[in-house]
């Protein structure tokens, strides 16, 4: 077994199906911990038991089945240390389901590895992460960056919220948001790149090319599929998904824009907890959007993007 003071430990992780691998790759790395190799039994060959591992995380017996097979025609035993047989993981998107998943398997981990250390080590660098109260979220479309940017140049950004933007925006000139709202206030704007944490002070932008999802634990887990329909990123897949892992701790504002993405979930989104705001049509370049938002009933707050920073404001006080 391993010592508690050895260095951070090896993964090689076996697995037939990717969504399997996907979790356990994506939970190994959470804590910061290296993976060797992340494959299917199938794919196993001699050259991967000459690499160096401390820990073999094998989801079936039928997969270890497969590594005792290659051990004996070796005639080697490097499999020191195997963790087998876990739950299969539910989807990304399933984000409570599966943080639940995560926090079994971690503590299934650090238990068989007589390792608690890693437990206090995953719960120190959730304390390394600024805390926040909300996660707001931006929904924006047509008229939607001159909206926000007023909005952020009224907001402080000590608040305890971490926002994150949908902004139905042309993938060629996305790169250039971040620049056009960071100017005149101090809020770091940036384009969701790899899966990454919620913090306050910051605005995290959804890309056009990569779908993502939340999870409870206040990441956003960028995907490799695209999104699905005509509007990219969706508000509604977005708001649908957020009010889940979120709950109460979410407030959706819905500024200019055309068309109706996002009211068609708004019940859903008050059913799970969630407040949502939105900009006056009047104040809006387009005002289909938030107009159709405030006609589903579930909008509890009306103003211009400067009463919306205001309605925040108070509502952190």
């Amino acid at each position: 077994m391993l010592s508690k003071h050895s260095p951070p430990p090896r993964f090689f992780i076996v697995a037939e199906e990717n969504q399997q691998r996907l979790a356990f790759s994506d939970t190994i790395r959470s804590w910061g911990f290296e993976i060797v190799e992340c494959l299917a039994a199938s794919q196993l060959t001699e050259k991967h038991f000459q690499q160096k591992v401390d820990v073999w995380l094998v989801d079936t017996q039928d997969d270890y089945a497969v590594i005792q097979n290659i051990e004996k025609q070796l005639n080697v035993n490097l499999t020191k240390v195997v963790l087998l047989g876990f739950v299969t993981a539910p989807y990304l998107n399933e984000s409570l389901l599966y943080a639940k998943w995560q926090r079994q398997l971690k503590r299934k981990i650090a238990i068989m590895l007589e390792r608690s250390d890693l437990l206090a080590h995953y719960e120190a660098a959730k304390g390394e992460i600024k805390p926040w109260k909300y996660v707001v979220l931006l929904a924006a479309s047509m008229g939607g960056p001159l909206a926000i940017k007023e909005f952020l140049d009224n907001l402080p950004e000590d608040l305890p919220v971490s926002l994150l933007l949908a902004q139905h925006f042309n993938q060629n000139t996305l790169n250039t948001l971040p620049r056009i709202l960071n100017r005149h206030n101090e809020w770091r704007c940036d384009i969701v790149t790899n899966t990454q944490k919620l913090l306050s002070g910051r605005c995290l932008i959804l890309p056009i090319d990569h779908s993502t999802v939340c999870d409870s634990n206040g990441r956003v887990i960028l995907q490799r599929k695209p999104w699905q329909g005509s509007y990219k990123p969706p508000i509604s897949e977005v708001m649908r998904n957020c009010s889940e892992a979120f709950g109460n701790n979410l407030i959706t504002i819905v500024f200019s824009g055309m068309g109706n993405d996002g009211s068609d979930v708004a019940a859903t989104v008050k059913k799970n907890g969630s407040i949502i705001w939105a900009q006056t049509p009047d104040s809006s370049t387009c005002a289909s959007q938030p107009q159709s938002m405030i006609e589903s009933n579930q909008v509890t707050f009306v103003g211009t993007p400067k009463q919306l920073a205001e309605q925040l404001i108070a509502l952190c006080g």
